[in-house]
């Protein structure tokens, strides 16, 4: 009834308050994290995605991965990343195309190193993502391959993941056609590869 004690109650009733969003991991990544020749939401990414809500922690996650994309396309498109996302954590999962491309390495680490200083600028935390080449480009351009991201872990402190297909080298069952990409059976070793490393970082995230 209009004027009536309902009216009155719903006035000075506290308005509701907004629930805060969930903190944001994203994943800046190549092919390796972009579901390529997966089927839809059976990647690493989504896994975790899973796994976060079977634990109860509170993060959203946004795939930010392309196929085919280089150290530096990701540092092109980063700053949309960052503004669209506003992450909290940024795993970076790039540089495996550098290599298949012949870019030089020191042109990988700069990029790297730059891609590292914005996500920080942005207030997030990065998390790189290491990676070997076949061995077919040689003992020495693999180990340097390589080592620039223990290079870089250790000289800027970023939390790193030794190798994202540990433990894929000598199954190739667990390969695309390509024996490149792993399949969706090797899904799950790849988030077992980045687990260790992303979780102690989470505890800014409420469980639920």
């Amino acid at each position: 009834m209009p004027g009536g004690s309902h009216d009155v109650l719903a006035a000075t009733a506290p308005a509701a308050q907004p629930t805060p969003a969930k903190p944001v991991i994203a994943v800046l990544g190549d092919s390796l994290s972009a579901e390529y020749g997966l089927p839809r939401d059976t990647g690493w990414v989504a896994l975790l995605r899973q796994r976060l809500a079977t634990e109860r922690i509170d993060y959203s996650v946004a795939n930010a991965s392309i196929s085919g994309d280089t150290t530096s396309g990701g540092l092109a498109r980063l700053p949309l990343v960052m503004q669209r996302m506003k992450p909290s954590i940024v795993i970076v999962e790039l540089g495996a195309n550098d290599a298949l491309r012949g870019v030089p390495l020191t042109t990988t680490q700069g990029n790297l190193r730059a891609i590292i200083g914005q996500i920080r600028k942005g207030n997030a935390q990065p998390v790189l993502v290491g990676m070997y080449v076949p061995p077919n480009y040689g003992p020495d351009y693999t180990r340097a391959f390589h080592g620039l991201y223990v290079q870089l872990s250790n000289e800027l402190h970023v939390p790193l993941v030794p190798f994202l297909l540990a433990g894929l080298a000598d199954k190739p069952n667990l390969f695309q056609s390509d024996q490149m990409h792993p399949n969706e059976q090797a899904q799950a070793l790849l988030l077992e590869n980045v687990w260790p490393t992303l979780k102690p970082l989470l505890g800014g995230g409420a469980k639920r």
